[in-house]
């Protein structure tokens, strides 16, 4: 366990990296909308409200015509001109978030338009067997294929964006048909995906962003358990290489809180905190064969992942049930949560 005050550090590590424009940058300066997102789902959870808001302002500025996102921007400046369809569809999971933490109905309303824009934009790069393409690229041409942990993030993205228009009372029925024939390719199809099977994201993803659930996600989060989990250490990033990656194994911690799998989760939590700089930032990886950190960086993803872990985990937040189930505000045990709110603060006129 990691306590609130350890998660305040943490969120505040996000914060020391964020640049003066509101992006939250990788490692090497560069900003993408999907990390920049999970960074400011982080800083949620953590209280620090105003980077939060900086970096929503951020993505707003930077949100193109088409509702999508440069691939990559340095300096402010679009440094890859293709738009992801996960990184625009990671900004409804990031809104909803931030409404079930905040309860803030006039920033919800405000975020609206950008979350509309980008959900069409996702959804029109749907394929008529219902997988999503990665990207539409400089020209505007659709990609031709598509990807298996891109799409499970899209699900998440879809069913949180369909939660925010029912909130807001502008029901959005395409977004909901989208996301269930992208969960019937992503539970049935899999060869309608690009292999990139060596690579942990791919095995756990479907679980993540909620498109596979029961037993059937008990098989799937068995099946290459030893292949990718390094007992004591944390995931594998990729089968292939004596390397661990916390980002990684904090998403397999949601995954497997998900389901059920608590004692999993707390156990594969604590293994990865090897990682932890005093500061309260992590380390992206650790190469055990060569036993030195790698690549030598400490990420704001990483941290971010760790936090949102901790959140669904322990309760500190009114959101930390997102990944468990999109709809959920907080753990359901009211002895484990400790964020002190069953479902967040609604305005006064609700249900009026």
């Amino acid at each position: 366990m990691i306590s609130r005050e350890e998660v305040v550090r943490t969120g505040e590590s996000i914060a020391a990296i964020q640049q003066d424009d509101g992006g939250v940058p990788w490692p090497e300066g560069h900003v993408d909308a999907w990390n920049h997102v999970e960074c400011l789902m982080a800083m949620s959870v953590a209280g620090l409200e105003e980077p939060v808001r900086r970096g929503y302002a951020w993505l707003a500025r930077h949100q193109r015509a088409d509702g999508s996102w440069p691939m990559k921007l340095a300096g402010g400046v679009p440094a890859e001109l293709g738009g992801e369809s996960n990184h625009a569809a990671y900004v409804a999971a990031g809104i909803w978030h931030h409404h079930l933490v905040t309860g803030d109905q006039r920033f919800t309303e405000e975020s609206w338009p950008m979350v509309k824009a980008a959900l069409d934009y996702v959804v029109d790069l749907q394929t008529e067997r219902g997988e999503i393409v990665w990207e539409r690229d400089a020209e505007g041409r659709a990609a031709t294929y598509a990807l298996l942990t891109g799409c499970s993030s899209i699900h998440q993205g879809l069913r949180c964006g369909v939660l925010l228009a029912d909130r807001l009372g502008d029901p959005q029925p395409h977004w909901e048909l989208a996301a269930d024939r992208l969960a019937h390719v992503l539970n049935d199809h899999p060869e309608a995906f690009a292999d990139k099977s060596r690579f942990s994201m791919d095995w756990y993803y479907p679980v993540l962003g909620g498109a596979v659930r029961g037993p059937r996600a008990a098989e799937l989060l068995e099946r290459e358990w030893d292949t990718f989990v390094v007992p004591g250490l944390g995931i594998r990033c990729v089968s292939d290489q004596p390397w661990v990656t916390g980002a990684e194994t904090c998403e397999l911690v949601l995954a497997l809180d998900a389901v059920g799998e608590r004692e999993r989760a707390l156990a594969l939590f604590a293994d990865m905190q090897h990682l932890r700089h005093e500061d309260g930032s992590y380390w992206t990886g650790w190469q055990f064969v060569n036993r030195r950190h790698f690549p030598h960086e400490r990420s704001g993803y990483t941290a971010a992942a760790v936090v949102l872990a901790a959140d669904a985990l322990f309760g500190y937040s009114p959101g930390s049930g997102l990944f468990r189930d999109v709809e959920s505000a907080c753990v359901s045990d009211p002895d484990v949560c400790g964020c002190g709110s069953r479902v967040p603060p609604q305005p006064a006129d609700e249900g009026a």
